[in-house]
C-alpha cells in the first residue's frame, strides 16, 4: 500500500510542466580568447579588455521587477589558457559611501554592497559556482546546488582586486580553470550577474529574474557564448598538506595536558574537467568555526550544518537526499568524537545528464569507550530528466570492523552495521515556479525488520503574489539512519501552507501579506500526536526592514517522557496531552545602516498549563570595513506547576570580526548558555599568506558560569599550503 501511494505521488509530480526553452535564452554574452596579458589590479587599462563584449542595461529585481535598474553596472569577460577573467564597473546612482560589513570572506549578502557572478558550466540550470566581492574587496565563493542555493563553506584558489573612486567601484578577478568543474567541449555556459546597492536599496541582475526568486536562480541565467570550447585543464592535481601543533587540557577530569603533533594532507585530482577525486589522510578540522548555540526546548535533536571543507564540493549529491527533517546521510556523523584516518571521494559530472558521487571514510578505534574502527561507504547517482528535474539513487553503509562485543561485556554495545538505500525524484520546472520532491527510503539493521520504510513528497508553487505548498511524510517505527539526520520515527505528517503578497503603489511599505501553515502528525493508527498551526502577517518596508506577527496553536501528545525546560529535571509522563496558544513577533532593521538591530518575542501557554515568555534581540555595529561587532541575547521565563516552578535562563553571545586586510582576519566568539551551564570563548586568527594557503591560530575556552571555573582549554596552531601542478 505504501509503495503504491509513493508511485501515485511520483506520477502526480511528473505531469507538471517541465520541458521548456531556457527562459533567458535571448541574453547572450560572447566571450573571446585573449593572447594579451591581464593584470588583476582593478584598473581596465590592458589591451585585452578593449575587444570584449559588454553586459550592461541590468534589470531591477528588488524592490520591484518591473523596470530597468537605476544603478548602472558594466561587465566584461575574457579568458586565456589558464584563467577566466571578469571586470565589473559598479557605478553609484547617488553620491555617498558604500556599505560593507567588513573584509571578512563570504560576507552576508544583504549587509554589503556587492557584485556576484553565478555560472552554470554544464547548462543544466541546477549546479554551478559563484564568485564575487563586496565594495571593499572581501571575496565571496561557493558551490551552487538545487538550482539557486550557494554553499559558502566551499573555498578555492582564485584572485581578485577592488578599486574605488568617487563615481564607482571596480572588481577585477581571475578564476583558474583548475578551480572550477565544467564539461569538456561545451561552448555554452549559463551565466548571470547580480548587483546589490544598499544606498538605493536596489538589487539588480543582467538577465531578468522575478522578484520572488534569488538572483542566483539558474533557471533565469543567460548564456555565456564561447568563441571555442574552454581549454582542457590537463593534469590537474592539487596537494594541500598541513602541519599542526597544539595543547589541550580538560580541567574537569584533572588529567594532564594533551599535546598534539599532527601532519596530514588533502589531495585533489581532476579525473576530467568535470569529475574530481578527493583524498584525505589524517584530516584535521580544528580551524572550523564553532557552531552558534541556540536555546533548545525541542523534544528532538537539533541540526547544525556541515562546515568541513573535505565534505563540501558536490556535497548536495550526498547531503541533500531527502528533506531537511529526513536526511539518510549527514556527513557530520562521520568523525564525531573519533579521528578520521583516511577518506576518498569521487564526485562530479559524467556528462550533461549524469552525476556521480562515491565516498569512503575510515575512522579509528577508541579504546576508552570500546568504539570499534568503522567504515562509511556512500554511493549516489543522479540522472537529469526533462528541463531541470532529476532522479537520484543513494546507498549508505556503516560497518564496524573487527568488532566482537561478546568479548568485553563491560563496554557499550555498538551496531555491527546500518545500511540505507533510497530513490528520489526532484521536480524543478523550467520557470522555477513549480518545485517538488518525492522519495522512498529503506534501512537495514541487525535485529530490525519490518516497518523500516520512509516515504515523503512535497510540492510548491511560487508566483509573485502566491506561494502554495503541500508536504507529507511517513517514517516507519524501525527505520534507522545511523549516518543520517532523522530526529523522529513512527509518524505520518501532513503540512499544507499558503501565503499571499500585496504590493502598494506608494508609501513606506513595499509588500505585505498573510501566510497560513497547518502541520499535523499521526501515528500508524492515524491518531493525532502533534499539530502546529500558525498564522503569520509580514510587512516589508522599502528600506528592506521587515516586521512579522504570528499566532500559534500547538498540541502535543507525548510519546516519551520529556522535561519541558530541557535542563535535566523531572519529566512529564508519557501519554500526557498538552495544548496551548501563543503569539510571536519579529522585526529586522534595514541592512544598509552601520547600526543594525533585530528583536523577536514570544508569549503564551506552554506544557502542563504553564506559560513561556521568550525575548530575544541582536544588535550590530560596524566600523567599515575593518571591524564588525555583533551581540545577541535570548531570555526565557518558563512557569510551570511543581516540581518545575519558575525556570529562567539566558543565552548570550557576542562576536567581533577584525579584518585588517582581505587576507588577515581575527575573530572572537563568546557564548554564555545558562541552560547548558557553559561559557564558551573561541578566538581565531587567520592569515591567508597566498591564495587558499593559510596560517591559523585557534584558542578555545570553556567555563562553568557559577562558580566561575575553567572546564577545558585548547590552543592550536595550523599551517596549510595549497600546491598546484
Amino acid at each position: 500500500m505504501l509503495k503504491k501511494y509513493f508511485l501515485l505521488c511520483l506520477l502526480g509530480l511528473l505531469w507538471l510542466p517541465a520541458i521548456a526553452q531556457k527562459k533567458n535564452e535571448a541574453f547572450q554574452l560572447p566571450i573571446r580568447k585573449t593572447t594579451l596579458p591581464v593584470k588583476i589590479d582593478g584598473v581596465m587599462d590592458e589591451a585585452a579588455w578593449q575587444e570584449t563584449a559588454v553586459a550592461d542595461d541590468f534589470f531591477m529585481v528588488l524592490p520591484m521587477d518591473t523596470s530597468k535598474a537605476r544603478v548602472r553596472t558594466e561587465v566584461r569577460m575574457t579568458y586565456d589558457d589558464q584563467n577566466l577573467y571578469l571586470i565589473a564597473h559598479c557605478y553609484k546612482a547617488v553620491p555617498g559611501t558604500y556599505f560593507v560589513e567588513s573584509l571578512r570572506r563570504d560576507f552576508e549578502f544583504g549587509k554589503n554592497d556587492n557584485f556576484l557572478l553565478f555560472m552554470d558550466p554544464f547548462e543544466d540550470q541546477t549546479n554551478g559556482f559563484s564568485f564575487g566581492a563586496n565594495a571593499a574587496g572581501a571575496q565571496w565563493d561557493g558551490t551552487m546546488y538545487g538550482g539557486g542555493s550557494v554553499d559558502l563553506n566551499w573555498d578555492n584558489k582564485w584572485v581578485s582586486v577592488v578599486k574605488n573612486d568617487p563615481e564607482k567601484w571596480v572588481l577585477e578577478m581571475a578564476i583558474p580553470f583548475t578551480t572550477i568543474r565544467y564539461k569538456k567541449g561545451i561552448s555554452r555556459w549559463g551565466i548571470n550577474f547580480s548587483r546589490l546597492d544598499l544606498q538605493t536599496s536596489e538589487k539588480s541582475s543582467w538577465a531578468p529574474v522575478p522578484r520572488q526568486f534569488p538572483t542566483a536562480s539558474l533557471a533565469y541565467s543567460g548564456v555565456l557564448a564561447w568563441d571555442q570550447p574552454p581549454p582542457t585543464t590537463g593534469a590537474n592535481v592539487s596537494v594541500i598538506p598541513y602541519v599542526l601543533g597544539g595543547v589541550a587540557k580538560n580541567h574537569e577530569t584533572e588529567k594532564p595536558s594533551v599535546y598534539q603533533k599532527k601532519i596530514g594532507a588533502d589531495v585533489k585530482i581532476g579525473i576530467t574537467s568535470a569529475l574530481n577525486l578527493d583524498l584525505t589522510i589524517n584530516p584535521d578540522f580544528s580551524q572550523v568555526e564553532v557552531d552558534r548555540q541556540v536555546t533548545n526546548l525541542d523534544r528532538f535533536e537539533l541540526f547544525f550544518p556541515e562546515r568541513r571543507q573535505f565534505f563540501l564540493e558536490n556535497g548536495d549529491l550526498f547531503g541533500n537526499f531527502g528533506n531537511p527533517a529526513i536526511r539518510p546521510f549527514f556527513s557530520r556523523r562521520i568523525g564525531l568524537g573519533v579521528p578520521i584516518r583516511a577518506g576518498a571521494r569521487l564526485s562530479g559530472k559524467l556528462n550533461k545528464d549524469w552525476r556521480i558521487g562515491v565516498m569512503d571514510m575510515q575512522t579509528a578505534r577508541v579504546e576508552e569507550t570500546g568504539l570499534p574502527a568503522q567504515n562509511f561507504a556512500i554511493a549516489t547517482l543522479q540522472r537529469r530528466v526533462f528541463a531541470r528535474s532529476n532522479i537520484g539513487f543513494l546507498f549508505v553503509n556503516k560497518e564496524s570492523l573487527d568488532y566482537h562485543p561478546e568479548r568485553d561485556t563491560l563496554q557499550p554495545t555498538y551496531s555491527q552495521y546500518n545500511r540505507n538505500i533510497g530513490l528520489e525524484y526532484n521536480l524543478a520546472s523550467a520557470n522555477n515556479m513549480w518545485v517538488g520532491k518525492a522519495f522512498l527510503l529503506k534501512s537495514f539493521s541487525p535485529g530490525k525488520s519490518g516497518d523500516d520504510l520512509v516515504q515523503a513528497a512535497n510540492l510548491e508553487y511560487r508566483s509573485r503574489h502566491w506561494t502554495v505548498q503541500l508536504q507529507e511524510e511517513y517514517v516507519g517505527e524501525n527505520y534507522t539512519a545511523e549516518v543520517g539526520y532523522v530526529p523522529r520515527n513512527n509518524y505520518f505528517k501532513i503540512n499544507p501552507a499558503v501565503s499571499r503578497l500585496f504590493f502598494p503603489r506608494s508609501g513606506p511599505i513595499l509588500s505585505h501579506g498573510p501566510k497560513a501553515s497547518i502541520m499535523y502528525y499521526f501515528d500508524n493508527a492515524l491518531n493525532r500526536t502533534d499539530n502546529l498551526n500558525m498564522l503569520f502577517y509580514t510587512l516589508t518596508f522599502r528600506t528592506q526592514s521587515n516586521f512579522t506577527v504570528a499566532l500559534i496553536d500547538e498540541y502535543v501528545h507525548l510519546l516519551q517522557p520529556f522535561d519541558p525546560t530541557n535542563t535535566g529535571r523531572d519529566t512529564l509522563a508519557r501519554g500526557t496531552k498538552h495544548h496551548w496558544n501563543a503569539w510571536r513577533t519579529e522585526f529586522v532593521s534595514k541592512p544598509q545602516s552601520v547600526f543594525t538591530y533585530a528583536f523577536n518575542t514570544r508569549y503564551g501557554r506552554y506544557y502542563a498549563d504553564g506559560t513561556r515568555l521568550n525575548l530575544a534581540a541582536e544588535v550590530g555595529y560596524r566600523f567599515q570595513p575593518y571591524v564588525s561587532i555583533l551581540a545577541n541575547a535570548s531570555y526565557n521565563d518558563i512557569r510551570l506547576p511543581e516540581p518545575w516552578g519558575k525556570t529562567k535562563f539566558w543565552l548570550v553571545g557576542s562576536q567581533v570580526n577584525v579584518t585588517m586586510t582581505n587576507k588577515l582576519f581575527f575573530s572572537t566568539f563568546l557564548q554564555y548558555n545558562e541552560q547548558a551551564n557553559n561559557v564558551n570563548i573561541n578566538t581565531r586568527f587567520q592569515w591567508r599568506y597566498q591564495p587558499a594557503s593559510d596560517l591559523y591560530i585557534v584558542y578555545t575556552d570553556n567555563y562553568f558560569p557559577a562558580p566561575f571555573a575553567i572546564r577545558s582549554r585548547a590552543l592550536v596552531l595550523k599551517l596549510t599550503y595549497w600546491w598546484n601542478r
